[in-house]
């Protein structure tokens, strides 16, 4: 039997891990074997850098932590070595999980908790497929825009034809002038006719 030492230093083993993930928003449990130091370096690097806890923690600690954080139906995927990694975004600890377990061959996903919920192996993969926040607000923003966007280039593209259309006209104008200097000569004919008239009647005077 545990002396008392060693059981209150389990107990408070117990109380800090469950301090520090009350308030992590997902878990994602994976089945820690396999890995190669470099690769376990790697992973732990990129997990570290984006706010998430990842740690292999015995079985019977995780039950005790999840227990004394008020989340039931967990204890069936705590079989085997496991490590969990946890953080205060949603996505982001099933998102690197999941791009380290396509990987990694041996590395594999027990299953996860999500706002309070068990949720499944499907889930967390699902959950990691989601767009990080900045992707998903550029959507957003770019499908609010869009309309308006649209919208701005058929009004230019309308405005750009009336343009032209407006343009031809006064092109086709500058031509009308020249049956007016065409005209001219056939204004100029009577005077001709008239000059020649005297000179046909010279004939009878001699």
């Amino acid at each position: 039997m545990p002396s008392a030492k060693i059981l209150a230093s389990k107990q408070e083993r117990v109380a800090k891990l469950a301090e520090e993930m009350k308030d992590a928003k997902s878990f994602v449990f994976v089945a820690a074997r396999g890995l190669t130091v470099a690769q376990d370096t790697v992973m732990r690097k990129e997990l570290r850098d984006n706010g998430v806890t990842y740690e292999v923690i015995k079985n019977t600690t995780l039950k005790r932590v999840f227990e004394t954080l008020g989340i039931e139906g967990v204890n069936d995927l705590f079989e085997g070595p496991t490590a969990v990694a946890y953080g205060d975004n949603v996505t982001t600890p099933a998102k690197i999980i999941a791009k380290y377990a396509k990987e990694y061959e041996p590395m594999e996903i027990k299953g996860g908790v999500v706002d309070g919920k068990i949720a499944s192996i499907d889930e967390i993969m699902t959950l990691a497929n989601i767009p990080d926040e900045q992707t998903l607000y550029s959507q957003v923003v770019y499908g609010l825009l869009f309309p308006f966007t649209k919208l701005a280039m058929l009004v230019k593209a309308v405005a750009e034809k009336k343009e032209e259309e407006g343009g031809a006209p006064v092109a086709a104008e500058a031509p009308a002038e020249a049956p007016a200097e065409a005209e001219a000569p056939a204004a100029e004919e009577p005077a001709a006719v008239a000059a020649e008239a005297p000179a046909a009647e010279e004939t009878p005077a001699e």
